[in-house]
């Protein structure tokens, strides 16, 4: 994938530089002399195509943290790192505060530069993969939509927690995405450039938390034949996720309230205390509640924890995003296999859609792998399902002599309206990919029988009543239609279609 990124920078030869760089690094890079001119081309060439701005601080006409805040508005998801001869703190808290990635000083390096962004795309990736499981869009408010209001919230809470340094609870059915939230807080918070150390409970015996916890001088214990680091030394600065957090034993909990509380814990055989900044993220799919009844988990640790608490839903009750998922997992796979699935049957769809998902999203991708092991050709069909899926859905696939099976699908489904429509993979979604919508009949005359005229008419009244829905305007019908606005742009040239006419016919 080229990534885009946008040089602002009064000084040319800087920017040259960087262009050259980048470039060769298989970046497609533009670059503009000053904050104004800046914003011009982010807008020309739409704000949200961009991946990165490398922004200069002190520039004439208008100074880059200034250009910043503008550039946020136009883009919030656009990742910008801030350039200058002359770093402060206060700069550099101001710009981050107004949504800047990070801050380098000049003379930039750039194998510094080069790990910034590697950062940042790392960053924006669990984002990306929150993103697909209930797609986030900008409308010209800024107002985060996503298919399920459940989705919406959880989003909203971790845009809060990446700004705040809380610890927070994320509590959910195994399976969920809980580790997913925790990387994607971390990630996008100041801690960034530190380390995300995760901690199975469950994995861990008894007798040895605290050694794992907190590490151990050398002879300490038996068996201890020399000194070990525990995982709030290795977190120190950043991120300790504890997973399964149900599990941690009654004397653990009152050590983890401490270090919470003190931020210091003692090595075991050790007298020395260690001080140590650290962010806790915990998750959990048991009942704390009801484990607070019995005595199992103290409750003091729970308040100290659950400040601002992420209930994720199981997927059952978020089919809306089946589709999304299986997108990103069909996109992943097709790397993985070296395979060219475009889509999923939707008979396949609909069987899916009436499992009840005990395994949530993790037994969702496995399954898709399943279907890939088995199918060699372009499309997910209801034979490369596991069986147990089709069991539930009360599937039954009767093969005959035909070169394609033909299928019995019991009443289970429902009454499945097969309209021509499938799950595209998030590739397939391009500039070409105009023609592949639902449509529930069309009537061509034998005259008429011309593949590309009609490809062309359809596009043409899709686009039309598009514009109409979204009372003619650009931004709003590429975002709720899904097409790239240059591609909307261009179709509505092509065919001539007078977009300002339709905005003021409804106006």
């Amino acid at each position: 994938m080229s990534y885009k990124v946008l040089i602002i920078d009064d000084d040319q030869g800087l920017r040259l530089g960087l262009k050259s760089h980048l470039t060769s690094l298989g970046y497609n890079v533009l670059e503009a002399f000053d904050g104004i001119k800046g914003l011009e081309v982010f807008e020309l060439e739409d704000p949200q195509s961009f991946d990165f701005v490398l922004l200069d601080v002190d520039m004439p006409r208008l100074n880059g943290l200034e250009t910043l805040k503008r550039l946020k508005v136009m883009s919030p998801v656009t990742t910008v790192i801030m350039m200058t001869a002359f770093a402060t703190i206060d700069n550099a808290v101001e710009a981050v505060s107004n949504g800047a990635f990070s801050y380098l000083q000049k003379p930039l390096h750039y194998t510094d530069l080069e790990g910034v962004m590697k950062r940042a795309l790392t960053a924006l990736g669990y984002i990306e993969n929150l993103k697909n499981s209930a797609p986030i869009f900008f409308d010209e408010k800024q107002k985060i939509i996503g298919h399920t209001e459940s989705m919406q919230n959880i989003f909203a809470v971790i845009q809060r927690l990446s700004h705040v340094d809380t610890p927070v609870l994320i509590r959910g059915q195994s399976g969920t995405g809980k580790e997913l939230v925790a990387k994607a807080i971390h990630y996008n918070s100041v801690r960034k450039d530190h380390p995300f150390v995760a901690v199975n409970c469950s994995a861990i015996a008894e007798n040895l938390f605290e050694s794992e916890f907190f590490g151990h001088e050398k002879g300490a214990f038996t068996g201890a034949e020399q000194r070990k680091i525990g995982k709030f030394q290795f977190a120190d600065q950043g991120t300790l996720f504890l997973d399964e957090l149900g599990e941690l034993p009654l004397h653990m909990q009152v050590k983890l309230l401490r270090v919470l509380q003190e931020k210091k814990f003692n090595p075991v055989g050790s007298n020395q205390e260690i001080q140590v900044d650290v962010r806790i993220i915990a998750a959990t799919n048991r009942d704390l509640d009801q484990m607070i009844i019995d005595n199992q988990f103290r409750d003091d640790l729970y308040y100290r924890l659950n400040v601002m608490p992420i209930v994720l839903p199981p997927l059952k009750d978020r089919l809306n995003d089946l589709e999304n998922l299986i997108a990103v997992f069909v996109k992943k796979f097709n790397v993985s296999h070296s395979k060219k699935v475009r889509k999923i049957n939707p008979q396949a769809l609909q069987c899916l859609r009436s499992y009840n998902w005990p395994g949530n999203i993790r037994e969702l991708e496995n399954v898709i792998e399943h279907a890939f092991i088995l199918n060699d050709g372009p499309e997910i069909l209801l034979q490369h399902l596991p069986e147990k899926i089709l069991k539930a859905a009360q599937v039954t696939l009767k093969k005959n002599d035909e070169p394609n099976s033909l299928y019995e699908v019991s009443k289970s489904l429902g009454n499945l309206e097969l309209d021509q429509k499938s799950v595209l993979t998030s590739s397939d979604k391009n500039e070409e990919s105009l023609d592949l919508v639902e449509i529930k009949s069309i009537k061509i005359e034998i005259e008429d029988m011309d593949f590309q005229k009609q490809k062309d008419e359809f596009e043409k009244r899709f686009i039309i009543e598009a514009l109409r829905a979204n009372k003619g305007k650009i931004n709003q019908t590429a975002l709720n239609s899904n097409i790239p606005k240059k591609t909307l742009l261009r179709k509505i040239e092509k065919y001539g279609i007078d977009a300002q006419g339709i905005k003021t016919t409804l106006d």
